[in-house]
């Protein structure tokens, strides 16, 4: 969203990673909203952003990741320096369907103490104290259906437009458009009093969903529709126009060489009435694409069959491909208004920018990179932190993992290949030959697993057992859960599977049944002992123990944990209550760490024993990091509270005590999936967050 207030201020929202600003001096996004904690990280689901027309100061953000949490409406007056927060009744689903359509929120241009927002199941809103307080605009035809409603036709009220060119200022504008993402028989309305009453437009489109409306200098109206709400599922689409002087509706739909799919992303050139650029959505085949008219909508001029594309900052576009993808997904787009030339757009993997969109209208090619610099908005899974090699390997949604060589650029070799994963779940490492490396995720078509014996640089396929019944039997990729991992022992001979479960000593060419092990533990290899495997059986308070590789499991009583839970191990990684986690200690033989419920319990003899640990503590996720100087004990890192204090701390006395390590403006929203220390870097340590990236 450019701000029409100053030149070269910028505003993205994103679906799980907050808001952030564009800094056009350091030409990166800086982010707003990584002040919110556990108790307001669904505010990190941006519903809506709207810059104050005249003042670059003021900005408001619709918060709300999911309908099922929180929601406010933020507003700040130092251009998002700092925010107050105005929790809201009505809920918002920054990541749920129909994200892409908008501004739901906006500010009346002639008097900007006036704010309307549209929302997805409550109708429309109106505030007019700067969204300090809200009230339901009763007299808008759509009320809402009260409650949350599924399905691929329902995003509620989905943008609101004013025509302010007869409106004075100080007063607030009378003509007010406002589109329902709805099926139903009306979808655009309109106020000629400033709100107090509406009437269905005459003419509209029937039996399609409006995406996005905006209206230009002479007091055209266009819109973008789709069959759904978004962003998947649109299996057709149209765009329209409205000359709100005479009533006269106007398809201007371009022409396409395939059918299927919607058209979504819409801006308006603010130097040039009837210069406009759509999106489509969902063209899989051959792609989406940007279509600039300069006539209105009378002709169209495609982008993608010439655009040239720079994905040098982000060499993971590739997707392990040879060439990299115009994109998909778009319904973010918008032409600088102080610049016609200069457009940006926004796809499921990033935002691209260029400075040549004029270049369409004579069928030259447009020339596009990467404009995402400064942002992270991705869920990370699993991150591990090997003591040689590469300080970081990451496990991630949606675009796989990477092996980070400099922590401060994209890795040049892109994500994990061979195969892509889509999501990547979880990383081992071989403790004592750190270059053997696994992760676990899924592809198109399933699960996938696969093996590197050089830290990472590259990987092979990693045949993990369909069913195992007994010895002997060869692997296969079918059956199991996306979620089965692999543990690998200290030395990096032996692989365990949880699918089966089962041991393979050849690199998945043959696998052989663990004995006593039951499906459902996540065991975890001792990070000393190349023989020793563990899992825990909290249900039935006991810990099983392989001393033969993972052949044979063995149970053993066990002492100061709580009874229930479950059995997941890990290296790191954390999360609510329910299922334990265990955790081996790197360099040291039968030295557990558990969290139960949230509590920390620890064990130097193998299981057998536990400890309660820092009882004032709770726990979200934990990992080890290189000994403070002086000691040789890991350093211990958690998420969590001390007390009634959340924060990221360090423990240099193995949980005696904690010192956080963060402070409230920087909380990442819900707190961090995963936590691990370098084992080469005292005080270093890597965050993985839901939303906000590493």
């Amino acid at each position: 969203i450019f701000s029409h207030a100053q030149k070269g201020l910028i505003f993205c929202r994103t679906d799980i990673g907050g808001g952030s600003r564009w800094d056009a001096a350091a030409k990166r996004w800086l982010p707003l909203t990584n002040f919110f904690g556990t108790a307001t990280g669904n505010y990190l689901g941006c519903e809506s952003i709207a810059p104050d027309p005249h003042d670059p100061q003021k900005l408001y953000v619709a918060a709300g990741m999911y309908q099922s949490g929180r929601a406010a409406i933020l507003r700040s007056e130092d251009g998002g320096k700092t925010f107050q927060v105005t929790e809201v009744p009505f809920k918002m689903g920054g990541n749920e369907i129909g994200r892409g359509v908008g501004e739901r929120l906006a500010v009346d241009p002639n008097d900007t103490k006036v704010l309307y927002f549209g929302s997805r199941h409550d109708g429309l809103w109106k505030s007019e104290d700067a969204a300090v307080s809200w009230k339901k605009v009763d007299s808008f035809p759509f009320a809402g259906a009260e409650s949350a409603r599924s399905g691929n036709l329902s995003a509620g009220v989905a943008f609101v437009v004013f025509d302010s060119r007869d409106a004075k200022p100080g007063t607030p504008t009378n003509s007010i458009y406002v589109g329902v993402a709805e099926a139903g028989d009306t979808q655009l309305y309109h106020s000629a009093d400033a709100g107090k009453t509406w009437s269905a437009v005459a003419g509209q489109p029937a039996d399609l969903l409006p995406q996005h409306g905006a209206m230009d200098a002479n007091g055209v109206l266009y819109l973008t529709y789709c069959s759904s709400v978004g962003p998947n599922d649109v299996q057709s689409g149209a765009v329209w126009k409205l000359d709100t002087k005479s009533g006269v509706w106007t398809d201007i739909t371009p022409p396409l060489s395939r059918a299927g799919g919607g058209f979504s992303g819409l801006s308006l050139d603010a130097q040039h009435p009837g210069t406009l650029v759509v999106s489509t959505l969902d063209h899989w085949n051959p792609g989406d694409d940007i279509l600039r008219s300069t006539d209105g909508g009378k002709t169209w001029k495609g982008v993608n069959a010439q655009a040239q594309m720079d994905d040098s900052l982000s060499p993971f576009l590739h997707w392990g491909r040879d060439t990299v993808r115009f994109g998909w997904w778009i319904t973010a787009l918008a032409i600088d208004p102080f610049d016609s030339n200069h457009v940006l757009f926004g796809t499921g993997a990033t935002i691209w920018g260029t400075d040549d969109i004029v270049n369409a209208s004579a069928d030259q090619p447009t020339h596009w990179s990467v404009a995402a610099e400064g942002i992270e908005e991705t869920a990370v899974l699993d991150l591990i932190s090997p003591p040689a090699g590469p300080h970081l390997i990451s496990a991630v949604g949606d675009i796989g993992g990477f092996r980070h060589d400099d922590l401060s650029k994209s890795p040049a070799t892109g994500m994990a290949k061979n195969p892509v994963f889509t999501n990547t779940y979880t990383l081992d490492f071989a403790e004592l030959k750190p270059e053997v490396v696994v992760r676990t995720g899924n592809v198109s078509s399933g699960p996938a697993f696969s093996y590197s014996e050089d830290g990472g640089a590259t990987w092979q396929p990693l045949n993990v057992p369909a069913v195992v019944a007994s010895g002997g039997r060869r692997g296969g990729a079918g059956g199991g859960g996306s979620r089965d991992s692999v543990v690998v022992s200290a030395d990096g001979g032996t692989f365990l599977c949880t699918r089966g479960p089962a041991i393979s000593t050849d690199h998945g060419q043959t696998w052989t049944p663990c004995a006593g092990l039951r499906a459902g533990l996540r065991p975890v290899a001792d990070r000393a002992n190349t023989k020793k495997f563990y899992a825990l059986d909290s249900a039935n308070s006991a810990m099983l123990l392989s001393v033969d590789g993972g052949v044979t499991f063995t149970s053993t009583a066990m002492t100061g944990l709580p009874a229930g839970g479950g059995g997941r191990g890990a290296r790191g990684f954390g999360g609510g209550g329910g299922a334990a986690k265990l955790l081996a200690t790197p360099g040291k033989e039968g030295d557990l760490w558990v969290v139960e419920n949230r509590r920390l319990f620890h064990s130097s003899d193998g299981g057998a024993n536990f400890a309660a640990v820092s009882p004032d503590a709770t726990i979200y996720a934990m990992g080890f990091g290189m000994a403070p100087p002086g000691k040789n004990y890991p350093a211990l890192y958690m998420t969590g509270n001390v007390g009634d204090a959340p924060g990221i701390y360090r423990s240099d006395d193995a949980g005696a005590s904690w010192i956080r390590i963060n402070d409230d403006a920087h909380q990442y929203g819900n707190y961090p999936t995963v936590v691990i220390g370098d084992p080469r870097v005292f005080g270093r340590v890597y965050i993985g967050t839901n939303g906000r990236g590493i």
